[in-house]
């Protein structure tokens, strides 16, 4: 029978566990406060694990005006090579230049200003290049003639979030996940709050203030926690991605501009394979079974063919996902032009528990808007605390000196102490647990000194000790959260191999309840 608990009270409850809700307990446990998030289904499953993967100021939003923005996440771009350098790397993107599109004088004006909007230390600067002398130009029609290139970021999405829900723990942050907020009502100074997890089960408890950071279901989670909702002027915007086998050999990625004025990235992923994407469609469905169609699929391939010497159709995709992203409405026809901008709303009055909605807002910048939605809750909470999130590293990030943050953080150093340490690991491997957990890589390997004592391998990559890993520390529960969200691992899966994992996961969760029982501790 599902049972109702009652939870200790907290300063803040924090409904999703996106990359917002995360990053928002990260600071704010930082700080002090007492918080709980909780996350309907697991960490990043939705929009936070469906983006193209950048860091990034956001190059095409110049032509939009969005000044303020592009400054803004450049900064943070900047930031957060700094403070992952384990999942966040310096990329270079190919821009050929199409004279059909724009002209030459207008991307030259447009990188400058990209190149000089903030401060930038750690990535080079724009260039022109002669695709025919380019390693880039090899794998584009010879049509093609000439190129920008210029400096971003690649980030592993998912993995951000599960880094900051981890630093968010570890300051002493609840993180709940398979917990929905099916009930809220402000009483005075507090909400009363029922979480209801995925087995059936309940509990209650009291927060001094509540955090609506449910991404595409804010605007829901708005009518359940007020009677009078203002919905954030949201948009909820599908975008879609494929992966296909790699389409070229070297480390450069491209950007794309297409005819209706769109632009598709084309990026070197996972090693063996270049992920397409995106496109920006309308959406008003259920934001948890939003898929790819195939205008979408036909769209990607299309762009992409337009520039590759080598055609890609809809035969050659491998993995396709979509995720919907809420942007903030300016009433615009196109849904590529949407802001991806934020606005924190906070709904609060003398006496009465503060309510604070986040509307849009995008992968680069959630530092800084965890760091502002911080600034205006504190004085509601009668707290003062300073910003802390820009000099401190996430979990894993911290190469040199433990809890120090490097100037230049050199991962290949890293991984070549990291290999003298293990020289039993493959290759290949030492760089993926590197990639992954960064520093904390050391706690997966624990006492292993072969790879024997790593345990049996799950599925292609995937050995026991990882898997316990994740679900010891990451709030992994299930397959799909161990092989497309904790890792990748589920490109490389063959027929049968996630049955064989589902397998051992079972197994696994059985001698644990066992085990439980046994030491007194399953009720």
């Amino acid at each position: 029978m599902p049972t109702l608990s009652i939870l200790p009270p907290c300063d803040l409850l924090i409904v999703g566990g996106g990359i917002n809700g995360a990053g928002i307990a990260r600071d704010a446990a930082g700080r002090g406060l007492r918080v709980l998030l909780c996350e309907q289904d697991d960490l990043a499953q939705h929009t936070s694990s469906a983006s193209t993967k950048l860091v990034h100021g956001g190059l095409r939003y110049l032509e939009h005006y969005e000044f303020g923005l592009v400054r803004k996440a450049l900064q943070e771009r900047e930031t957060l090579l700094q403070l992952a350098p384990h999942i966040i790397r310096p990329l270079r993107f190919v821009m050929p230049h199409d004279a059909a599109q724009r002209p030459a004088w207008l991307i030259r004006a447009g990188l400058f200003f990209y190149d000089h909007l903030a401060r930038r230390r750690l990535l080079p600067a724009s260039a022109s290049i002669r695709l025919d002398t380019h390693v880039a130009g090899r794998a584009l029609k010879p049509a093609f003639k000439r190129a920008f290139v210029y400096s971003d970021g690649w980030v592993d999405d998912a993995r951000l979030v599960v880094l900051n829900a981890l630093d968010a723990f570890e300051h002493g942050a609840r993180i709940l996940t398979q917990t929905r907020c099916s009930f809220a009502e402000r009483v005075d100074d507090h909400w009363l709050i029922t979480l209801r997890q995925r087995d059936g089960s309940s509990a209650q408890l009291s927060a001094r203030a509540l955090v609506n950071a449910a991404g595409p279901w804010a605007g829901e989670f708005a009518q359940l926690a007020t009677p009078n909702p203002s919905r954030g002027g949201l948009r909820l915007i599908k975008g879609s991605h494929i992966v296909v086998p790699k389409l070229f050999e070297h480390p450069f990625a491209y950007l794309f501009q297409n005819p209706d004025q769109r632009i598709i990235f084309a990026i070197p992923f996972q090693g063996d394979f270049t992920l397409i994407g995106t496109t920006d469609v309308d959406y008003r469905g259920d934001p948890a079974t939003v898929a790819i169609d195939a205008d979408e699929e036909r769209y990607l391939c299309d762009m992409a063919s337009r520039y590759f010497a080598r055609p890609v159709a809809p035969s050659d995709v491998i993995w396709r996902y979509s995720g919907v992203r809420p942007l903030l409405d300016g009433e615009t026809g196109d849904a590529s032009t949407v802001s991806r901008d934020y606005r924190l709303q906070c709904d609060a009055s003398p006496g009465v528990a503060p309510l604070l909605h986040v509307w849009g807002g995008k992968i680069t910048t959630y530092r800084r808007l965890a760091d502002e939605a911080l600034a205006l809750l504190q004085p509601l909470l009668n707290v003062a605390a300073p910003a802390w999130t820009a000099t401190k590293p996430l979990p894993g990030g911290d190469f040199d000196v433990l809890g120090t943050l490097s100037a230049v953080p050199d991962f290949s150093a890293f991984l070549a102490r990291f290999q003298l340490r293990y020289p039993w690991l493959p290759d290949s491997l030492a760089e993926r647990y590197c990639r992954l957990y960064g520093r904390r890589a050391e706690r997966l390997i624990g006492e292993a000194k072969s790879m024997s004592q790593l345990g049996s391998e799950l599925v292609p990559g995937l050995y026991e000790a990882e898997a316990v890993y994740l679900l010891d520390n990451e709030w992994a529960t299930c397959s799909a959260d161990i092989l497309w969200r904790r890792t990748k691992l589920g490109l490389h899966c063959l027929q049968g191999d996630v049955e064989r994992l589902d397998a051992w996961l079972t197994l696994t969760s059985e001698h644990r309840i066992s085990a439980s029982c046994e030491h007194g501790d399953g009720g």
